[in-house]
């Protein structure tokens, strides 16, 4: 079996691609929007073909790109029954079983950080996709989501230590750089679940945390529960060819070119919004005339005071930040937005 586990480093947040060799049939657990080019360009450099999208759970620090993934490749997305998404194509129970060429994925309800979790087990090869149920040498939280800490202790004693101590854990994130662990190790290390904790002990632990709100937890949860298609996606290319000559890159990125901007940028009835940062906009490359500036990292809260209906095209260095700028507005709302493709390494028009 084909394995690769990736990470997304603004929410430490790992995705995890299995495949059969042989068939060349793959899957992705917890795929994230802003690492789908990634995502895909790994699936076509090794010739894969994907079949199947799992969610652990739905996430509330990170957006899935499991619908765009859909999209482009036409796989089933899998999320829990409990999940509370009815966007997915399967919702799995305890004991189904996620097939992929001659390879299989049993499914264990592992709830308590949220009613949805999922741990997907691979009997074959020892391994165990916790999610946020099991992490190294720690848990999901409980304190937000139905969470319920006496549910959490049960799931992880019943479906994931009762599994052999050699199977290896792989979790949903990790936050110090570890990559691995494993049943034996977590049943004696875990601070929280392990070394012979109580129920009683651990339900004491995780009210006592006083963890942050979730920063990304208003904008992630709505999306997922729509497996991270943007609102109003279906009618979207209705709207796209009124309004400019929009192509959907693989990742689902709407984009529009440097010639296209540049032939209509003094018609103003759309916005040029420049999503670098400010020594960006000052160094070699300048910026585009009347363009408004908008770190990428404040592209939520800016969004606040725009106008959905209102036309925008994005701006960056290269078309990347630009691209999650895109698609990030269209998951809030905003119902004519593109990416301008190339960014300012492509553009030939003029510079202020």
């Amino acid at each position: 079996m084909l394995f690769r586990q990736m990470f997304e480093p603004e929410t430490s947040t790992y995705t995890y691609l299995l495949a059969d060799e042989q068939s060349k049939e793959a899957l992705l657990i917890d795929p994230v929007r802003e690492t789908i080019d990634r995502d895909v360009q790994t699936l076509q450099d090794l010739g894969l073909t994907l079949v199947a999208v799992l969610e652990t759970h739905v996430h509330a620090d990170h957006v899935t790109s499991a619908g765009l993934l859909r999209e482009r490749f036409n796989a089933k997305t899998h999320v829990s029954k409990d999940g509370g998404a009815p966007c997915a194509d399967v919702l799995v129970k305890d004991g189904d079983v996620v097939r992929f060429g001659k390879h299989a994925l049993e499914v264990r309800q592992t709830p308590g950080h949220t009613n949805g979790c999922i741990t997907y087990v691979d009997a074959e090869h020892r391994m165990a996709f916790t999610g946020d149920t099991l992490l190294i040498r720690g848990c999901g939280r409980t304190d937000f989501q139905q969470g319920d800490s006496t549910k959490l202790y049960r799931s992880v004693h019943d479906k994931i230590f009762t599994l052999p101590d050699d199977t290896l854990i792989y979790p949903g994130h990790d936050y110090k750089g570890r990559t691995v662990t494993s049943v034996g190790e977590e049943k004696r290390l875990n601070p929280r679940l392990g070394g012979g904790k109580t129920e009683a002990e651990f339900t004491e632990i995780m009210a006592n945390l006083k963890l942050a709100y979730p920063k990304k937890i208003d904008e992630a949860v709505p999306a997922n529960l729509k497996c991270g298609v943007p609102e109003g996606r279906a009618t979207q290319e209705a709207r796209e060819v009124s309004w400019a000559p929009i192509a959907r890159s693989a990742s689902g990125v709407p984009e529009v070119t440097t010639s296209w901007v540049k032939a209509t940028m003094a018609r103003g009835d759309y916005q040029l919004i420049d999503v670098r940062e400010a020594d960006e906009r000052v160094g070699e490359l300048r910026s585009i005339p009347n363009s408004a500036h908008v770190p990428l990292a404040t592209v939520s809260q800016a969004a606040r005071t725009l106008d959905k209906k209102a036309k925008f095209v994005v701006v960056c260095r290269s078309g990347g930040r630009s691209g999650r700028a895109a698609i990030e507005l269209e998951s809030l709302g905003f119902e004519h937005v593109a990416s301008m493709a190339g960014g300012m390494l492509a553009w030939d028009g003029p510079r202020t």
